[in-house]
């Protein structure tokens, strides 16, 4: 069913201690208010406005398409969705959706739902509910002997509801569907003589009911997709929730995750069949993982691998990695805006920044691109089949040909030929006989010096 979706956001969450707004506290990967955003899309919204503080906070989160309303004064939930009817224009005439901007595990499934049960009622409104054994400080759902929805009391203030109402466990769960001419037609009518002065969106219903027209309630049996966040208690509760669907999301799709207990993975991450997540590994932000990978206690971060990909232990994939089909990246290896070619290999003890390897190198232990010069950053180059010995740091812009050498410890600052060994470092020379005269000079209180070394220079 085609319906607009208003997305209340305009709460700043004073709750998280936080100078940053609450919806945009990171949940796997993603802004808060952006979860039932997706959620409203999947479910056929074709209109989505998000009503923000006058600050535009959200501006430049929000995905193209969404359409941002502000709410001048912070006048509660009424506020919000008359700012947000206003940006939807007096031309809607389909159902509308509307949900908090901090319910993130809602699902598309909850709302498409929630809008065929609306369709089929023929209500003016039909509000999400569920029950809860600890109902805090959500709205109690009143109805009558019958079942029929009476009203919503807030529970904000002791003002708001009487001792009896406070002991309902169903409650408002702030989402609903309304038909956008009723509740067009109520909002102006919304009143502020509450403990908290604000305009309740819950009040509508009243309005709509001494109207004579329906309210229905769709009740959510998983009353965890209706989970608020309110403080970082809340949001660490909703991201295990959030980071174990995830995870079975994976399992079920052929991934092995050997501990999820011990594994973060983000929502937009994408991993193969067959491959393997070792325990304390992180994937984070857009990466894409082929099939039959192996990655083992590492951290990846907008990279990209191919299939047959090893990475770690203790490995660190910076934005822009590339891994191609069947390379390695080893034990304390970082790797950053660097595309590493097919079966190509950079063991252990490595940077490799701003690189383009070939297929079949060999980046040796302790090989460094030297890839920023203070000033601006530079590419290095090697070659399909070069092989870098131990400790090789390759000062860019610098080529490495292909089949091409590097011995180990060498500075390398021009391009080395392919088919060539490049070695820059000081030819190596024995003092004889220097230990004795190191310990002469040790009981003499005099430094130990090779027959031609000079005193360093201080300063």
């Amino acid at each position: 069913m085609s319906a607009a979706a208003l997305i209340l956001a305009a709460g700043q969450g004073t709750r998280m201690r936080s100078a940053t707004p609450k919806v945009l506290h990171e949940l796997c990967g993603r802004p808060l208010v952006l979860w039932p955003v997706c959620a409203a899309q999947e479910a056929g919204a074709d209109r989505v406005v998000v009503v923000d503080a006058p600050a535009r906070a959200l501006a430049g989160v929000l995905p193209e398409g969404v359409e941002l309303a502000v709410q001048e004064l912070a006048d509660g939930t009424g506020g919000a969705t008359a700012a947000g009817m206003a940006a939807l224009g007096d031309r809607l005439d389909g159902p509308v959706l509307v949900i908090a901007g901090d319910v993130p595990l809602l699902s598309a499934r909850t709302l498409a739902e929630l809008l065929d049960a609306h369709a089929r009622s023929g209500a003016a409104a039909t509000m999400a509910t569920t029950v809860l054994e600890d109902p805090g400080g959500y709205g109690r759902v009143v109805r009558d002997a019958s079942g029929r929805v009476l009203k919503v009391v807030e529970t904000k203030s002791d003002g708001d509801a009487t001792p009896a109402e406070r002991e309902i466990k169903e409650v408002n769960t702030g989402i609903f569907a309304f038909d956008a001419a009723a509740l067009r037609d109520a909002l102006p009518r919304l009143r502020t003589d509450n403990a908290q002065g604000e305009r309740y969106l819950p009040q509508v219903l009243d309005l709509l009911l001494a109207d004579g027209l329906t309210v229905a309630a769709q009740a959510i049996d998983d009353h965890s997709q209706v989970l608020g966040v309110n403080d970082r208690v809340d949001l660490a509760r909703v991201r295990a929730l959030a980071q174990a669907a995830i995870h079975e999301r994976h399992m079920l799709a052929g991934v092995t995750i050997v501990d999820p207990a011990a594994t973060v993975i983000d929502v937009h991450v994408q991993i193969g069949q067959d491959t393997v997540i070792e325990p304390f590994t992180s994937i984070r932000g857009r990466t894409r993982i082929g099939r039959e990978c192996a990655v083992r206690c590492s951290y990846l971060l907008d990279c990209t691998l191919e299939d047959g990909v090893s990475v770690g232990p203790f490995a660190y994939l910076r934005p822009g990695t590339v891994l191609r089909s069947g390379a390695k990246v080893g034990t304390f290896v970082e790797v950053k805006n660097s595309d590493i070619g097919a079966r190509a290999k950079v063991p252990h003890l490595s940077y490799i920044g701003d690189a383009d390897v070939g297929e079949g190198s060999n980046l040796g232990a302790a090989t460094i691109t030297a890839n920023y010069d203070g000033r601006a950053k530079h590419r290095t180059r090697v070659g399909s089949g070069a092989f870098t010995g131990v400790d090789t740091t390759l000062v860019a812009p610098v080529s490495v040909g292909d089949g091409a050498y590097t011995g180990a410890g060498s500075v390398i600052t021009e391009d080395v030929p392919a088919g060539a060994l490049g070695i820059a470092r000081e030819r190596q020379r024995n003092v004889e006989g220097y230990a004795e005269r190191a310990r002469e000079a040790q009981h003499a209180g005099e430094p130990a010096r090779a027959p031609d070394a000079r005193p360093e220079r201080q300063g």
